[in-house]
């Protein structure tokens, strides 16, 4: 099989416009949907679907999506009441920010030695009222060698130094709570009762209405099984030192989210990334699926 013939791109629509990144050989395919917040919907990688999406969340255009891979910036998490200050003055902003729930442009679409697409998302009047920056975020979603890389641009158009927090927010379909984790991480934040706790390498998340976030982890990858066939490894780029874990009781998903910061960083200013004036930072994440 040639490359030329191995990836493609194709177009369909199931009510949004849907782009699929396709890998023959491997048997892998990536639907993205760039009108719901620029979001992955499905990740087949070798013949195995890893995500969870609740179709209602996503076919309601009011609704936050459960499901997928939702794109967290400039906040992971939420804020106290809802709002922050800088600056001098408070500003409201929905949990994890104004990426996910905003439409993105389709600046290009290609496929050769592999399948790709970038989409981008710029400042408007309605995030310059919740982040009082101008900015542009440039992904490219990228299908290679049963591979899905999300490589990252986040650029600051403002005339002063950015603050940021960046993240992701992925569900992946596992009918278990109670996961084995391949990570350096020593210690954990429970958030549901704000106590820091020894990691000891699994975690059971049956009952837990809020998340915990892993500390300390110094190697920048994590892995954990989604059955007894197939598991998932994700390796990201060092800016990302938090990986939170959440579920929600019944439903089959674990999220293994990646974050540059924890909660509320934008209000305690604590372990915010600041992009200069005219500047690009970029990051990456690396979505596999392995044999457990």
């Amino acid at each position: 099989m040639t490359e030329a013939s191995r990836y493609a791109i194709h177009n369909f629509t199931d009510q949004y416009p849907i782009l699929e990144l396709i890998d023959r050989e491997t048997d892998s395919s990536v639907l993205l949907c760039p009108e719901r917040g620029g979001i992955v919907t499905s990740a087949r990688l070798h013949g195995r679907e890893l995500l969870y999406l609740d179709k209602e969340t996503f076919y309601d255009p009011e609704a936050n999506i459960r499901g997928g891979i939702p794109v967290l910036f400039p906040i992971c998490g939420q804020l106290r009441q809802g709002e922050y200050e800088w600056e001098g003055r408070t500003y409201r902003m929905k949990n994890h920010g104004v990426a996910r729930n905003r439409p993105w442009e389709v600046e290009s679409t290609g496929s050769g030695e592999s399948a790709w697409a970038v989409l981008v998302l710029r400042s408007s009047s309605g995030t310059l009222a919740e982040f009082p920056f101008d900015f542009e975020l440039r992904f490219t979603y990228r299908l290679k060698d049963g591979v899905l890389s999300i490589e990252q641009e986040y650029r600051n158009l403002a005339d002063r130094p950015m603050p940021m927090v960046a993240g992701f927010h992925p569900y992946f379909a596992t009918e278990t709570k109670n996961l084995p984790y391949v990570t350096d991480a020593t210690r954990y934040l429970d958030y549901n009762d704000n106590e820091t706790k020894p990691f000891e390498g699994t975690l059971d998340l049956t009952g837990m209405k809020e998340s915990a976030a892993l500390l300390d982890a110094s190697r920048p990858e994590i892995s954990f099984p989604l059955s007894m066939e197939a598991a998932v490894r994700l390796v990201y780029s060092e800016q990302f030192r938090y990986v939170v874990l959440w579920s929600v009781e019944g439903k089959p998903f674990v999220c293994v989210e990646p974050w540059t910061a924890l909660n509320e960083a934008l209000n305690d200013k604590e372990g915010l990334l600041s992009v200069k004036p005219g500047e690009t930072l970029r990051a990456e994440l690396h979505i596999h699926c392995e044999e457990a």
